[in-house]
């Protein structure tokens, strides 16, 4: 029986998308949630598994196109089995002379079907130091071979010599160029932009001609919650099963409550209305080597600081292995970002649309500050709220910032609520 394999169906965000890998070409036998093809969307990889055991009859779409919602992608045969490759003239005028035939060699189709699964950022690693992904062990569903899989398994492997290539016979009549120093030539490469980059460049492009920005700075004195994080770092993680404490869990939670003060913080405009947003989806800006992605936490203002921590951790990891999904990445009501793990002193966030707030951390920098007619050295951090101005008035904005500033500066407020 023939089964049509289509595209999943994109949420209203997400117009079309791009067949970036087929893992299984025509003729190929599969089995069922086996990995098909990867469609690539502005915001994540999708995979595509086999609904059922069978053969690929038909691949609709090659790699590289561009496809909408639900379009047919290719036809699986269930039941079927792969056809046995033809034997070879030669092999067969040996089996008639009463000889043994030796068996046919395995294609290398079959082979490439054996082969375990590769995520795209494994495959871009392994083809970038020529390794044998059988060599790899993996841990992703089903042995898929994730890019942690890889990094370990260099890590693990000592750097082997590479054999120097045997030497051509030199030829006499041939003219030898030899180098004079360093080459002068100017060197250009132009590649295309992946379907997230050039998604990104679109929506910051968008926030800044569609929205009324403006940024408010202050900076918050951290040694309080440096103090607290390092008197139970050890016991939280252990009451916790690994969970470790940072300083996002603080700001999330410091966003939520300052959004509950402040609720134009926390709505969007509509066209010509206000959408009032009776909760907190707080997204948190995770970078990955495609790209910056924001996932969302939901219902933040019901988890625990453990639990923020926790997501927020099992949602970076999953962001650098591609298997985020457009759920995890729709909606969100307010941003966190923390440009200072990167060492930024200060900086503007901008807009994600169609929020109207963004929260921006910095890099913690002991500096000298006058505490009660004495100087003092402190570690400080520069706070910046982008706000949409058509909405928030600067008013509303810093007063907002200062809740922040003085959650922060006083922990117990956030567990209290005041």
């Amino acid at each position: 029986m023939a089964i049509e394999i289509k595209a999943p169906a994109f949420p209203e965000s997400v117009a079309d998308g791009e067949i970036a890998t087929w893992h299984k070409q025509e003729g190929d036998s599969v089995a069922r949630d086996e990995l098909i093809v990867e469609i690539e969307t502005d915001k994540v990889v999708m995979e595509v598994v086999a609904p059922e055991d069978g053969v690929i009859s038909k691949i609709h779409a090659a790699e590289g196109d561009t496809i909408e919602s639900q379009a047919l992608l290719a036809t699986l045969e269930t039941g079927a089995a792969a056809p046995a490759p033809k034997a070879s003239e030669p092999e067969k005028s040996a089996g008639k002379a009463g000889g043994t035939a030796k068996p046919a060699p395995a294609p290398e189709r079959a082979a490439a079907a054996e082969a375990p699964a590769l995520g795209p950022a494994a495959r871009q690693l392994v083809e970038e130091h020529k390794l044998d992904p059988a060599a790899i062990e993996g841990t992703g569903k089903g042995g898929r071979i994730t890019k942690e899989d890889v990094l370990r398994h260099l890590a693990d492997t000592p750097a082997a010599a590479t054999p120097a290539p045997a030497p051509e016979a030199a030829d006499p009549d041939a003219v030898v160029e030899v180098p004079r120093g360093p080459s002068s030539e100017r060197v250009e490469k132009r590649v295309p932009m992946t379907r997230m980059r050039a998604r990104i460049a679109e929506r910051l492009l968008d926030a800044t001609q569609q929205t009324a920005m403006l940024t408010t700075f202050n900076e918050v004195n951290m040694a309080p919650v440096m103090a607290l994080r390092k008197k139970y770092k050890e016991q939280f993680e252990k009451t916790h099963n690994g969970t470790r404490l940072g300083f996002m869990g603080f700001f999330v939670k410091a966003a939520c409550e300052a959004l509950k003060r402040f609720p134009e913080v926390n709505a969007s405009i509509d066209g010509n209305d206000v959408v009032y947003h009776g909760y907190q989806d707080i997204g948190v800006a995770v970078s990955t080597t495609n790209g910056l992605v924001v996932p969302v936490l939901r219902d933040a203002d019901f988890m625990s600081l453990a639990d923020v921590e926790a997501a927020i951790a099992d949602m970076g990891k999953r962001a650098q292995q591609n298997k985020l999904t457009i759920d995890d990445m729709t909606g969100g009501t307010f941003t966190v970002t923390n440009g200072g793990v990167f060492g930024s002193l200060m900086s503007t966030p901008i807009l994600n649309p169609p929020q109207t707030g963004i929260l921006g951390m910095h890099k913690i920098q002991e500096r000298p500050m006058a505490v009660d007619g004495e100087v003092v050295v402190l570690p400080m951090m520069y706070l910046a709220l982008s706000y949409d101005h058509r909405l928030i008035d600067g008013k509303t904005a810093v007063q907002f910032l200062v809740a922040v500033k003085d959650l922060i500066e006083d922990p117990a407020r956030i567990l209290l609520q005041l």
